[in-house]
């Protein structure tokens, strides 16, 4: 039976009690409204630890000013059957106040240079601070020894390994596979804005990065792929941020370099914005 804690001295006393018996524990931070790829971490992080604590928090310090914050889907009970069946042992559910308690405001932020300033981080400026200030609170809060992230927000653990290595916090990052519906669009809980129309659409995405891939491995210019990519998406109506291929540490590429790639899409698709990527 998953055990539900509000509160932080009851949270850090029961994972005392973990460590002091020798378990190892592991932890997946999510912002609720969970799918099939969320219980994928858990049951990943199961893997490498004996117990498993994961958080529901919607943090608004990564939301821009035109962002969805006060619309964020918020489903508690099926979050909490679903993590439950997926093996976590405990869900933390920290308040606005216990995790900010001197105010958003007054809130001391965490910063990571370099990665956090491109593509997602220059189209969402300071998504990357707020992401990095809440992760760094509840590494803080529940002392994990292995932390799971999803794949699907590349860039995002890019940064947390970067915030890791350099603040030396004690915990292993275990990346999940993206999940995928059977159409191949990636599971994400901003899906469910799609409207009917659109949600046959979003599945161009993937079918957009499986041609970048072919086009670069065919030895196709770098820059033609990504026009050809942004063109293809916006031929079926989406307005794109960036269509663009990169080395797996975000940096640019030289034409006919060899080695590992990451091409990464965001576009939105009426008032809904889809990331996803795909790496070989």
């Amino acid at each position: 039976m998953i055990e539900t804690i509000t509160e932080l001295d009851v949270l850090r006393a029961r994972v005392s009690e973990w460590k002091q018996q020798g378990l190892r524990v592991g932890f997946v931070p999510t912002m609720g409204n969970l799918h099939a790829g969320h219980y994928s971490l858990v049951m990943l992080a199961r893997q490498y630890a004996d117990r498993v604590v994961s958080s529901v928090f919607v943090n608004p310090t990564q939301f821009g000013p035109s962002e969805d914050f006060t619309r964020y889907p918020r489903t508690p009970e099926a979050d909490m059957g679903g993590l439950e069946g997926a093996g976590c042992d405990v869900l933390w559910l920290p308040t606005v106040e216990s995790m900010y308690p001197f105010g958003v405001e007054l809130a001391a932020k965490v910063h990571v240079p370099g990665v956090s300033s491109v593509l997602e981080g220059a189209y969402r400026p300071g998504h990357f601070d707020g992401v990095c200030t809440v992760v760094s609170r509840l590494f803080n809060q529940v002392q994990p020894d292995v932390a799971a992230f999803g794949k699907k927000d590349f860039q995002q653990l890019a940064v947390i390994r970067q915030m890791v290595t350099d603040l030396a916090f004690p915990v292993q990052l275990l990346p999940g596979s993206i999940v995928r519906e059977p159409d191949g669009l990636a599971m994400s809980s901003r899906n469910q804005y799609l409207s009917a129309e659109e949600r046959p659409r979003a599945a161009e995405i993937r079918k957009t990065l499986l041609a970048m891939r072919e086009g670069l491995v065919a030895g196709t210019p770098r820059a033609e792929v990504e026009a050809a990519a942004t063109q293809r998406l916006s031929g079926v109506g989406f307005v794109v941020d960036y269509t663009v291929v990169r080395r797996p540490d975000l940096s640019e590429p030289l034409d006919g370099e060899v080695g590992p790639r990451v091409a990464l899409v965001a576009a939105k698709l009426g008032r809904t914005r889809l990331i996803d990527n795909l790496e070989w």
